[in-house]
């Protein structure tokens, strides 16, 4: 039987459909913290200490959480994730896709770069600069959101609407991070999540938010759409972009009737997507990553096809 590594913090409901997934499937799995995970370089038989696998590294490995801290020690958790893809362990979403998108500066950039609409933005250091910006745009007409460059689920974003907003107008670990503000068509606030897996939209749904915020953590209720032929391909360019396995693409469409994007999550939650869509995502991301990276005879991982 096949061993698979599932990092996370919290397991919770998406661990627990991980690991019934991999197990219909013949593999057992762990849950293991990138927080308990070490170098051992020159000192014994695995350079990589993972809890759980001490005598053989893990077949293959889910990233469903990768832990906050400081600047070393996130990147101790993403060399970690880099090591075992040089080593030939499949890594699903790998590191480099983790970076992209945890990055919001580089995730717009990327967008920007592969040609794909989304929303004007800057990212800089400069206060005074920051603010310019800011006061013009309002003299415009446009509002803002300002972000911190790393952070999920609405933490610390904010909106700018009116002048007296910059008076806490704050940097985010000295950087400040400023989006023009998209207004939704129809009524109230509301954007898309697009699931793509392996190159394929499988289900979208909109989220309708008690405030700007669309955040499913933050309350807001869920409603099945229809993948029409723009919004899937937008949401497949988009996570191509980022080089990922599978993403989850946040997406708004604005009063023109134009899909702009503005997120793209590479370690995306699901049960809301699953209680409006009739799709079973942990199992086709199991099937995607099994399917994709083992030898197609014997049923083992195919640890050359990733190294």
């Amino acid at each position: 039987m096949g061993r698979i590594a599932i990092f996370t913090d919290d397991p919770g409901w998406h661990g627990k459909q991980l690991r019934l997934a991999f197990a219909n499937r013949g593999y057992s799995s762990e849950y293991v913290s990138l927080t308990e995970c070490e170098f051992s370089l020159g000192c014994s038989s695995l350079p990589i200490f993972i809890p759980g696998f001490e005598s053989s590294l893990p077949d293959a490995v889910f990233v469903r959480g990768v832990p906050g801290g400081s600047l070393q020690e996130v990147v101790l958790y993403l060399d970690i994730l880099h090591a075992l893809k040089a080593m030939g362990i499949p890594v699903y979403n790998n590191g480099k896709a983790i970076e992209r998108s945890v990055d919001k500066g580089m995730t717009s950039f990327l967008l920007d770069n592969a040609g794909l609409n989304t929303p004007v933005t800057w990212v800089l250091k400069d206060r005074s600069k920051a603010v310019a910006i800011a006061e013009h745009e309002l003299k415009l007409g446009n509002q803002l959101i300002s972000k911190p460059l790393f952070g999920s689920q609405g933490e610390g974003v904010r909106r700018i609407e009116k002048m007296t907003d910059l008076f806490w107008l704050t940097s985010s670990g000295g950087v400040y991070y400023l989006q023009k503000f998209v207004d939704c068509e129809g009524h109230g606030f509301s954007d898309i999540r697009v699931f793509v897996i392996a190159g394929k939209a499988i289900a979208a749904m909109k989220r309708c938010g008690k405030s700007w915020l669309n955040n499913v953590a933050r309350g807001a209720t869920c409603e099945k759409i229809e993948l029409n032929s723009d919004l899937a391909q937008l949401a497949i360019d988009a996570t191509n972009a980022l080089a990922m396995d599978y993403a989850g693409v946040d997406v708004i469409k604005d009063l023109a009737g134009n899909y702009s994007i503005i997120e793209v999550n590479s370690i995306p939650a699901w049960k809301g997507l699953e209680s409006v869509c009739e799709v079973d995502v942990a199992g086709l991301l199991v099937d995607d990553l099994l399917s994709r990276y083992r030898h197609r005879q014997g049923g083992s991982i195919d640890k050359e096809r990733v190294a």
